[in-house]
């Protein structure tokens, strides 16, 4: 029940900063806490398993390596004031498709830190996961790899 209220808080506020709430396995809440504490070599649960690599040993991975790329690229973090064409010079280098690059809004029209934003090709978006935590402005921003179905539908709901 706990689980459930708390889930209740996705995508509201805390204090000036935007959460997310989401399901997790309980693996994935130690590996969050070993990495915090310094443990920096755990086991993350893949989907496949890594290719072998000799005898098994706990090896360090990031969540982001062993996600599926497609062309999308969700940025999260973002400034309330950032629009398009800063967007589109922080991927100077990458080749965003212009056309593509949606920042989200809630209904109200403030902004929610987020955008999506689409590269010409999956090894265009791979590439630009080089800027993961880098700033615009005084905020760093967080890539994720996503689907164009989830970046539809955060336009959708930004036009309600």
């Amino acid at each position: 029940m706990q689980v459930e209220i708390a889930l209740q808080r996705d995508r509201h506020n805390m204090g000036r900063r935007y959460v997310e709430v989401f399901r997790c396995y309980k693996q994935d809440y130690y590996n969050a806490v070993a990495a915090d504490e310094g443990a920096y070599e755990y086991e993350v649960r893949v989907s496949s398993p890594p290719p072998p690599t000799g005898p098994s040993r706990a090896k360090r991975f990031t969540e982001k390596e062993n996600l599926e790329y497609t062309e999308v690229l969700k940025m999260r973090g973002l400034p309330y004031s950032v629009n398009k064409p800063q967007i589109i010079d922080f991927f100077s280098g990458y080749k965003v498709i212009e056309g593509r690059v949606h920042v989200v809004s809630r209904p109200d029209g403030k902004a929610t830190g987020e955008a999506f934003v689409e590269f010409e090709t999956v090894e265009d978006a791979r590439r630009a996961m080089a800027k993961d935590k880098m700033s615009i402005g005084s905020r760093y921003v967080e890539l994720f790899p996503t689907t164009r179905e989830e970046a539809r539908r955060a336009e959708s709901r930004s036009r309600q």
